[in-house]
C-alpha cells in the first residue's frame, strides 16, 4: 500500500499551510488511487525538540514517518521569499539520500506572486538533494486562491499525478491500479 505523508514546516499550530498542505495530500492521494490514511508532519509541535541538543522521541517518529514516505506532501509558508528556518532544521536532520524513492510535492503558501519561483529555486532543489523524486510544478499557493483551493488543486494534482504514478511504479517496479492518475 502507497503510504502518503503531509509535512507541515509552519511554526504555528493550526495555520492556514497546513489546511492547505493536508488537502493537497487527500487531493494527490485520491488521483494516485491511494486509499489509505494520511500521516501528517506538523513541526509547529516539534520546534523547541528541533532546536535542543540531543534526540527527541518526537523528532525520531517524525523522521522515519518522512523517510518512509511513499508520496511527501512538504508545505511551508514562504518567509522571506523561501521556506521557513524552521523546515529546514527538520530537513537538516536528514542523512544524504534519506529521500530516494520518494516522490515528493513541494507547497509555499504565500501573501505575494513574486514569490512563486520559490517552490521550484529553492525548496524542489533542497528535496532533490536529499534524493527525492519532485514532479514539477510544485504549488505555490497565494493565500488569495485558499478561497478556491479545490480548484487550485484540481489543476495541480492533474499536472502532477502521472509523474507521481510514474515514480511510484519505477519504485515498487508493480502497476497501480488501472486509470490512477489519469
Amino acid at each position: 500500500m502507497t503510504s502518503v505523508v503531509t509535512l507541515v514546516g509552519n511554526p504555528r499550530g493550526g495555520s492556514r499551510t497546513r489546511i492547505a498542505a493536508v488537502a493537497a495530500a487527500e487531493a494527490i492521494g485520491e488521483r494516485i488511487g491511494h486509499d489509505g490514511s494520511h500521516e501528517v508532519v506538523d513541526l509547529s509541535a516539534l520546534g523547541p525538540q528541533l532546536l535542543a541538543p540531543g534526540p527527541s522521541a518526537g523528532v525520531e517518529v517524525a523522521l522515519e514517518l518522512v523517510t518512509g514516505a511513499d508520496v511527501l506532501v512538504v508545505a511551508s509558508p514562504t518567509y522571506k521569499g523561501t521556506y521557513t528556518g524552521l523546515l529546514k532544521a527538520f530537513l537538516d536532520r536528514l542523512p544524504p539520500a534519506a529521500l530516494t524513492g520518494v516522490a515528493a510535492l513541494p507547497v509555499l503558501v504565500m501573501g505575494d506572486p513574486r514569490h512563486a519561483l520559490a517552490v521550484e529555486v529553492h525548496l524542489r532543489p533542497l528535496l532533490v538533494e536529499l534524493g527525492a523524486h519532485v514532479p514539477t510544478p510544485g504549488l505555490a499557493l497565494l493565500e488569495r486562491e485558499l478561497p478556491d483551493l479545490g480548484e487550485v488543486l484540481a489543476r495541480w494534482t492533474a499536472r502532477v499525478a502521472p509523474q507521481v504514478t510514474a515514480a511510484l511504479g519505477e519504485r515498487t517496479g508493480i502497476r497501480l491500479r488501472e486509470g490512477a492518475g489519469t
